[in-house]
């Protein structure tokens, strides 16, 4: 087993900068992947001959996958060590990335996806469960940041990315750069992490993990599913309800376990609960701006998916110097401070871009765009550290998998409730008068479609009037954001804690490190 040695002054592994280079690696990668595919999609769906439906599985097979993953994978890292899983998850990741660019049909590629769900299930989790055995509370801020900007730069470089590869080379070549950065990570995690684990974490139980897996699978499908079918459909009551009742058997099976895998009791820690509710709520704020961005830039200002892609980097450098500044303001201000004014930073930045008109330029969404990043920054790396900070170091796998969870589900609801408020919105304001019957559907299924169709019968009024329509459905969205941002940011001036360190709970097994402070917030 690998181990770091050589201590510093202080007790610290100097190296552990450069694990944090294996685990910011590794998260990159993830990032990509979150948004790379959205550039390829009508490439793949024209070389391999993809309905809608099965284009919208070869985005959704890895979302529903990761989701519902995650809470089992920190268990696995928890009992069987986090290194270990770890690598494990890249190199599962790598090989569906393989799949995916060499598949010459839809059902393997869609395959491909689903197994590099299951990598990233393995990978987003434990990159977080290690930070605490590798940074003390003074600096877990720091590590935090890194890792969770580094997630964040993949969002906007995977179009980027995506569209220089798919100006130069096959549509395969978006899976394939994947690839490199995997071994990268996997040779670093090799030869610089530590390994941890808990001796005393329960047995993996195999009906809890497929109620997770199932309960998480479907209500996600559903979250998913509902804007398009109606949230009234019945098939999308029916999946709720199923759900509901998997979810609530696990719930049960849990509580009525001596050694249950998953530990509810982590919800009775209420620096954990709070800042995990804070953390997700702006997923859910985030999830709506990145959702209506990229079809305005593209449909409505006219950009490809490169230029698109660059032009969304504003609010990565707000999240980078928010990452990079969290700490001092934390020390002067504590984290109940600096979240509430990052969530009312970001509230800020969306009721500004709710003001947009359709004779606004790109300057003025770059100007909100960028207070946007830093409200995001000072509001979700704090949340993340204080809420991983309240978690005993013995449960920090279990404890991380539960919060990347949460954090995931947030952002398919956002998507889910501000897509379908932004897609009715667009379809109730569109006029589609004199158009034939198809068109029109076409028309109002996106602004995309509608100026597709204004394109092919030269209609000009169309074009403007799906503009119009789109930028009113997005300032609306980003004024909901705003409000729910607003309201987060008074909740938690009211309820979060600042933290004072504590003990410990439990000694590490192995770490090959000097033991750090738990830091365990109540």
């Amino acid at each position: 087993m690998v181990t770091l040695t050589q201590k510093d002054a202080a007790g610290r592994d100097p190296r552990r900068w450069w694990a944090l280079g294996a685990l910011v690696a590794s998260m990159l990668v993830l990032g990509f992947d979150m948004t790379i595919l959205n550039v390829a999609l009508p490439t793949m769906a024209r070389a391999l001959d993809a309905s809608t439906g099965e284009q919208q599985w070869m985005a959704d097979a890895y979302v529903v996958v990761f989701a519902a993953l995650m809470l089992p994978a920190g268990l696995l890292g928890d009992r069987f060590g986090r290194r270990r899983m770890l690598i494990t998850g890249l190199g599962v990741f790598l090989a569906g990335s393989l799949v995916g660019a060499l598949a010459d049909d839809v059902t393997p590629l869609i395959l491909a996806r689903a197994l590099m769900g299951v990598g990233g299930a393995l990978v987003m989790p434990l990159a977080m469960a290690v930070l605490p055995s590798l940074f003390g509370p003074e600096e877990r801020t720091k590590a935090v940041g890194a890792v969770s900007a580094a997630s964040a730069l993949g969002l906007p470089l995977g179009p980027i990315v995506g569209g220089w590869l798919l100006d130069h080379f096959w549509w395969g070549s978006v899976f394939l750069v994947n690839v490199p950065m995997a071994a990268i990570g996997i040779a670093a995690c090799v030869f610089l992490l530590p390994e941890t684990r808990d001796p005393a974490s329960p047995r993996v139980d195999i009906v809890s993990t497929a109620l997770t897996a199932a309960g998480l699978s479907i209500l996600i499908y559903a979250i998913i599913e509902a804007p398009g079918r109606g949230w009234g459909d019945p098939l999308i009551l029916g999946l709720f309800a199923a759900s509901l009742v998997l979810i609530a058997g696990l719930v049960v099976r849990e509580r009525r376990s001596p050694r249950p895998m998953l530990d509810l009791s982590l919800l009775t820690r209420r620096g954990f609960l709070l800042n995990t509710l804070a953390a997700t709520l702006v997923m859910f704020v985030l999830s709506g701006l990145m959702f209506v961005l990229p079809q305005y830039l593209q449909a409505v200002l006219g950009h490809d998916a490169f230029a698109t892609g660059v032009r969304m980097l504003p609010m990565m450098g707000g999240l980078l110097i928010a990452s990079r500044g969290a700490q001092p303001l934390l020390a002067r201000f504590g984290a109940r401070g600096v979240i509430s004014g990052g969530l009312v930073t970001l509230a800020f930045a969306a009721v500004l871009g709710s003001r947009t008109t359709v004779d606004d330029g790109y300057g003025f969404t770059a100007l909100w765009l960028s207070i946007a990043g830093l409200g995001f920054g000072f509001a979700v790396v704090p949340a993340m550290s204080a809420a991983l900070g309240a978690l005993p170091r013995d449960r920090a796998g279990s404890g991380s998998g539960l919060l990347m969870t949460v954090r995931q589900v947030g952002s398919a609801i956002g998507i889910a409730l501000l897509g379908s408020l932004l897609a009715s919105t667009y379809g109730d304001r569109l006029d589609t008068s004199g158009l034939p019957h198809a068109a029109a559907d076409t028309a109002a299924d996106s602004v995309v479609g509608a100026h597709v169709v204004a394109a092919r019968l030269g209609d000009h009024a169309l074009a403007a009037s799906a503009n119009a329509s789109y930028i009113h459905g997005m300032d609306l969205v980003l004024l909901v954001s705003g409000i729910a941002a607003l309201v987060t940011a008074l909740l938690a001036a009211a309820l979060l804690s600042n933290p004072e360190p504590a003990a410990a709970h439990a000694p590490e097994e192995d770490t090959g490190m000097a033991p750090t402070p738990a830091d365990a917030r109540q």
